[in-house]
């Protein structure tokens, strides 16, 4: 995916919230400002460049809205490919990377704009000229795509395999934990448009954007879901509706495709609250989905639905991963371990402990559970590390690349 036509278009409001500058670069010596500055003076109004490494740009980008186009330098980097990884990391999906370094050496350049997803890389001593050529292109969007077969951000859809499983708050948990360990900036969508739940645990009142954008999708940009998402954390927004019970909301798969595709575009990770037993909406969801997080509770028809949910996905031709997720565990009355894993033919990979008087109160609380009950954090800590180390893992391969190309199967 890539940033809109021109870099130097006004400001947008972020995820992460404020607005997003044009240009931003990071530069190590005054002789490459100069020269970025004469080269791409005519094309950006608000040239914004700051002295420092890539290094500075990590710890910028962790704590600012990113930019449209950001330009790094590497000089003096042992490994630029590491220093890029952690970059990418903290930035938004979108964005577009521009690498100034001190090395002549075409496999480097290979490296950077073949395999990594930067869009263009300039050695020193840089030059008017060789910004505008080089640079100015990439700025003013005629980059064209290299490669269709990459990847946006990674969507996890959570699925409840009966009423009260604890969908809910393992999503709104996940979410806030993955962005806690990854730095990313994280999406936390309710499709349960009628009697959700995430909005009341994080103590918000959604709007209507969620419903406009599954209803109406024609009518919905990227802006207009940053409008309708709700800050509730640093780097973590909610998109959620409470619409009426008598309500009636039309929903189509085509819709939920669409709202992916958008959300892929901003957030490094998307996670998907879905209403259960699916239907095509949610379907479409689930066949997008990187992961599949069945929660269940331990009794029979808890594990029987889990198990036929699993079939389920894994008969669709999704490509998506299904994890079981035991929650209450030791709940009084329930199965026992012994018992629940020779129904599932194995061990959970999740287990999710039984705090009746935690999770309620921080429900009551509008707080997360993991900020009042660290039980409950340590439980869930395997399961992050599942979501943020897999997304590490898939950045290695194609950096920014598979952030900003987008995923072309929903």
């Amino acid at each position: 995916m890539a940033v809109a036509s021109t870099a130097a278009r006004p400001t947008t409001e972020s995820p992460a919230g404020g607005n997003r500058p044009p240009v931003l670069a990071f530069l190590t010596d005054e002789q490459s400002e100069v020269a970025l500055r004469g080269g791409l003076g005519p094309l950006v109004e608000d040239l914004q460049i700051r002295r420092g490494g890539i290094g500075s740009a990590c710890r910028a980008m962790e704590r600012e809205p990113t930019p449209h186009v950001l330009i790094v330098d590497v000089s003096g980097v042992e490994d630029p490919a590491l220093a890029l990884e952690e970059l990418a990391s903290v930035c938004e999906p979108d964005v577009r990377v521009l690498v100034v370094g001190d090395r002549d050496e075409l496999p480097l350049y290979r490296r950077l704009t073949q395999e990594l997803g930067v869009h263009e890389y300039i050695y020193k001593p840089l030059t008017r000229d060789h910004v505008a050529r080089l640079f100015g292109p990439a700025i003013a969007g005629a980059v064209v795509e290299r490669d269709s077969g990459g990847r946006g951000g990674r969507v996890i859809a959570v699925l409840g395999a009966r009423g009260g499983s604890g969908a809910t708050t393992l999503a709104t948990n996940l979410a806030l934990s993955v962005a806690g360990a990854t730095r990313g900036h994280v999406a936390l969508v309710d499709l349960n448009l009628r009697g959700g739940t995430i909005g009341l645990s994080l103590g918000i009142k959604p709007g209507s954007g969620l419903r406009v954008a599954l209803e109406e999708p024609d009518r919905v940009d990227a802006l207009f879901l940053e409008r309708a998402a709700i800050p509730v954390a640093d780097r973590v927004r909610v998109i959620a509706a409470e619409e009426a019970m008598e309500s009636n909301p039309t929903t189509t798969a085509e819709s939920a495709r669409r709202l992916l595709e958008l959300l892929r575009h901003r957030f490094n990770t998307i996670v998907v609250d879905l209403p259960s037993p699916p239907g095509p909406t949610e379907r479409a969801v689930l066949q997008a989905a990187r992961q599949v997080l069945i929660t269940f509770g331990p009794d029979v028809a808890g594990v029987r639905d889990a198990l036929a949910l699993k079939r389920m996905i894994a008969t669709q031709g999704s490509t998506g991963h299904a994890l079981l997720v035991l929650n209450n565990a030791g709940l009084p009355g329930g199965l026992s371990a012994q018992l629940i894993e020779e129904a599932l033919g194995g061990q959970p990979d999740c287990v999710l402990p039984w705090l009746p008087k935690q999770i309620i109160r921080a429900m009551n609380l509008g707080q997360p559970a993991t900020a009042v009950s660290s039980t409950f954090r340590r439980a869930l800590e395997p399961l992050v590390r599942e979501v943020s180390g897999a997304a590490a893992e898939r950045r290695k391969s194609s950096l920014f690349g598979w952030l900003r190309r987008g995923d072309r199967r929903a």
